[in-house]
């Protein structure tokens, strides 16, 4: 028997959920704490293991201090959608999972924190010439 891989948008609305969780500095058991539920509850969700229900994502929400289509921006555009016409541009994957990750949350933070924009310049600059090195 072959395991069922997660949906994609449950993929992605796990990472939002994840990424606004850290933003806040709020931990899983926390979250879990809030909502009535274990914290591997909250991992499984963040995974996109487990699909969150609406009602619950309402929740998660309201614990997390955003609308629930905070959780959707940015989420892969199912093919018939896109057929039709109504696809929004969106994000590329990988930038969604680093901003989830602790290092993309606190890299990102950290630069908005510079004012200079010609300092910042310089840093993507420099970021983009040691990439460039390597690849």
């Amino acid at each position: 028997m072959t395991k069922k891989s997660p949906n994609p948008i449950d993929k992605h609305v796990g990472a939002r959920v994840r990424m606004r969780r850290m933003m806040i500095g709020m931990s899983q058991e926390k979250l879990g704490e809030k909502l009535g539920i274990t914290f591997q509850q909250i991992q499984k969700y963040e995974k996109g293991t487990n699909r969150v229900g609406a009602s619950r994502l309402q929740q998660i929400a309201t614990s997390l201090s955003v609308p629930p289509s905070f959780f959707f921006e940015g989420a892969p555009v199912p093919d018939a959608a896109e057929a039709a016409g109504i696809s929004e541009p969106s994000s590329p994957a990988y930038v969604s999972d680093f901003l989830a990750s602790s290092d993309g949350l606190a890299l990102t933070k950290a630069f908005m924190k510079i004012k200079d924009a010609k300092i910042r310049r310089r840093i993507v600059d420099l970021v983009e010439s040691m990439a460039g090195e390597e690849q």
